[in-house]
């Protein structure tokens, strides 16, 4: 895609002919790209059993008891996130598999304003960009710390600030 974007910005006084040969172009890279074997095709199985749960919890319990490899390697990445951003990413897929384009990104709309309205978003950019210590520190610090409460604030309307489409 970013490849894409820049070619087409590069055009010269673009002609309808030009961006549809461009973008004729990338479909069948793509279409090229499909008939490549998917890179996880071999942890499917594992993937299916592991994330397998009603809550992140749950996942984290499957992860830490099954001491795979690719079980071990997964935990410590979700051990490195925010706890919040966990449970409401987990919600936030959850719920958006039902909903209809306009509805999951007004949802998405309201998750980036309250993740705007917490503390982790900051912190995660001050490890990363800023100390590059790459050491946050979640508030709260541990899944079973994060309220059901907090995660529901997030999918909530915002009334007139709210993502409206005419």
């Amino acid at each position: 895609v970013p490849d894409l974007e820049k070619e087409l910005v590069d055009l010269k006084c673009p002609s309808d002919a030009d961006v549809s040969k461009l973008l004729e172009f990338y479909q069948n890279q793509s279409s090229l790209d499909s008939e490549k074997p998917f890179v996880l095709e071999k942890h499917i199985s594992e993937i299916d059993r592991l994330f397998s749960s009603s809550s992140v919890e749950g996942i984290v319990q499957n992860l830490s008891a099954d001491g795979s490899d690719f079980a071990k390697k997964q935990a410590e990445i979700l051990f490195k996130m925010s706890p919040t951003s966990l449970k409401i990413t987990f919600k936030q897929l959850q719920l958006g598999a039902a909903l209809s384009l306009q509805d999951v990104l007004v949802m998405e709309y309201r998750l980036s304003q309250a993740c705007m309205r917490g503390c982790d978003f900051y912190e995660g950019v001050r490890a990363v960009l800023v100390d590059r210590d790459q050491n946050p520190k979640w508030s709260p610090s541990t899944l079973d710390q994060v309220p059901d409460q907090l995660v529901d604030e997030c999918f909530s309307s915002l009334a007139q600030k709210d993502l409206m489409f005419t």
